[in-house]
């Protein structure tokens, strides 16, 4: 190991032990003493996992995909890619291979965020490296699988995706656990996307109820740039807090926030995302879409900061409510930061208007149908541009989230 590389981890890691205890600025707090951070080595799929991966958009035998990253609890089982300019590996790998990636590394994100990143750094499992080279546009997506699978476990990744330049990337990960007594995933991302590339980023978490979620995510855009994020969550959990970070540094650069969130159970989500816009001519929107059941909580959070010249953003949140014991929260930021700024925001929570009911009833649809039909509506996305392979499984993902309502 060089000298600056042992001086950079040294660094890193001095800076995460000062922040293992500190608390997230939004979102309940989490006593993190009460996990394990030791698993067994797993060195097969498992058949609860073959069971759950279909349902949030993995397929185990890499049909249709570009690359496939899999890892249970600790364990990267699967690292492969079917194209010679993507390159899928652990994050561990990655870093022992490439010095350049400490560039990377906790750069897009603070290690001393909170307690949540501290623990990425400290008891890091591994997690994914996944790079496209320059000029190279990836027609199939490549996909992650990170399964929590033990009771009681804190399963603390750390994932970077690089789009060189003029390079064209889709990624999908789905995230998962079968029925288990607690458990803890902090999931720490970093994406960067170079001059003229575009991501698109498709997230989908089907979790137990008795599970605490904490995603991190930073991403740095530079000229002609685009960053497209789509969540979706299928099943309650304990508490799911997220806040993506993106940074538009470079000129004429586009990011889109997508998410559909079901809060049902006893669920507690406090989910947004802060874009903030340097360069010129910049663009985002912010769009979540909130249905809300049984007692669950759902906190919907939108932050655009407008600074550079011809810059442009809107927030957009909408919620439905189906049972009188959950609460829908919306929360939205406009900070125009120059003159030369457009930033708009719109937002609406309610039940589902009864005419709308009636006039399926009158058609022939029960109640619940019509129920149904409506939801599936409401949750639909329209996203110019996306391969037919990821317009068809978020088309299934949202028709098995409207069954579960």
């Amino acid at each position: 190991m060089s000298l600056n590389k042992s001086r950079r981890i040294e660094e890193v890691k001095g800076k995460a032990k000062e922040a293992l205890t500190k608390p997230p600025s939004i979102g309940p707090d989490i006593d993190v003493s009460k996990f394990k951070f030791e698993s067994k080595p797993l060195e097969h799929v498992t058949d609860d996992l073959a069971q759950r991966a279909s349902i949030v958009g993995v397929d185990l035998n890499g049909r249709g995909r570009a690359g496939t990253y899999i890892q249970i609890d600790h364990s990267p089982l699967l690292e492969k890619s079917m194209l010679s300019d993507v390159e899928v590996m652990s994050i561990g790998k990655a870093l022992e291979e490439y010095d350049w990636l400490l560039e990377y590394y906790w750069n897009a994100l603070n290690v001393d965020t909170d307690k949540f990143t501290a623990l990425a750094e400290l008891k890091r499992n591994e997690g994914f490296f996944v790079r496209v080279r320059r000029g190279v546009k990836v027609e199939l997506p490549v996909q992650t699988c990170l399964y929590l699978r033990t009771s009681k476990l804190s399963q603390n990744l750390h994932n970077i995706i690089l789009v060189e330049e003029d390079s064209e990337l889709h990624v999908v990960t789905g995230c998962a656990s079968p029925r288990v007594a607690e458990g803890l995933h902090v999931g720490v991302s970093e994406f960067y996307v170079k001059n003229g590339g575009k991501l698109t980023y498709t997230m989908v978490h089907a979790w137990a109820e008795d599970v605490d979620v904490r995603p991190r995510t930073g991403v740095i855009l530079e000229d002609n740039a685009s960053f497209i994020s789509i969540y979706v969550n299928l099943h309650p959990v304990r508490t799911l807090q997220m806040m993506p970070k993106i940074r538009i540094n470079g000129v004429n650069s586009r990011v889109s926030l997508i998410s559909v969130i079901t809060a049902s159970g006893k669920s507690y989500f406090d989910v947004g995302g802060e874009v903030y816009i340097k360069g010129d001519f910049g663009r985002a929107e912010i769009v979540s879409k909130t249905i809300a059941k049984d007692n669950g909580k759902a906190i919907s959070r939108g932050v655009i900061i407008g600074e550079g010249r011809g810059v442009k953003g809107h927030l957009e949140c909408r919620g439905i409510m189906l049972t009188p014991s959950a609460s829908i929260i919306a929360i939205p930021q406009l900070e125009a930061r120059s003159r030369d700024v457009e930033l708009t925001h719109e937002a609406a929570i309610g039940k589902i208007a009864e005419d709308e009911i009636y006039y399926l009833v009158a058609r022939g649809f029960s109640e619940e149908e019509a129920t149904s039909i409506i939801l599936r509506g409401f949750m639909d996305i329209d996203i110019k541009d996306l391969p037919p392979i990821l317009v068809t499984q978020i088309k299934k993902t949202l028709d098995i989230v409207a069954k579960t309502l």
